[in-house]
């Protein structure tokens, strides 16, 4: 089932269940983690993309293997809030994915993730050839950190 409301998506999660959450690029998916309490996104890995049965069957992998509860997708609206035809290449991937994977799928708003990401890995001073292997899954564990710290307000105010 796929939430465009991230209150909707909360109220249909299973508690002390991870999340993941995914930074959908046109060469590379960025996956991140969340430990079973919510509170802290970790980067895993990145998928290298090839097409979409291949890419589905690599997460759906890492989703079982982590007993995920919900996924997080990266949702890149333009910098005005409009949507572009990135955002509809992530709803379709988000729709036929929902078709494999019978748990929960929300998006959360991507804009400037990358640019967070990579201005942390220049400030640990990683270099150039290291940023380029794990910026993908470091933007998306800033994606799914977003939508925790979201949660965690929705759950406060419940």
């Amino acid at each position: 089932m796929i939430y465009d409301d991230i209150s909707e998506f909360a109220a249909i999660l299973p508690s002390r269940r991870a999340l993941a959450g995914l930074d959908l690029g046109t060469k590379t998916i960025g996956v991140a983690v969340s430990d079973g309490m919510r509170s802290v996104a970790t980067p895993l890995e990145t998928v290298k993309r090839r097409r979409f049965g291949l890419d589905a069957e690599a997460l759906l992998m890492i989703l079982t293997k982590r007993d995920i509860a919900g996924l997080v997708l990266g949702l890149p609206r333009n910098m005005d809030g409009s949507e572009g035809p990135r955002c509809q290449s992530t709803r379709a991937f988000a729709r036929n994915f929902a078709v494999l994977w019978d748990r929960p799928i929300t998006f959360w708003d991507e804009r400037l993730s990358t640019v967070a990401a990579e201005r942390a890995l220049l400030e640990a001073d990683t270099t150039r050839k290291r940023r380029a292997e794990v910026i993908d899954h470091v933007a998306a564990s800033y994606i799914l950190q977003g939508a925790l710290d979201r949660l965690r307000h929705i759950e406060a105010d419940a």
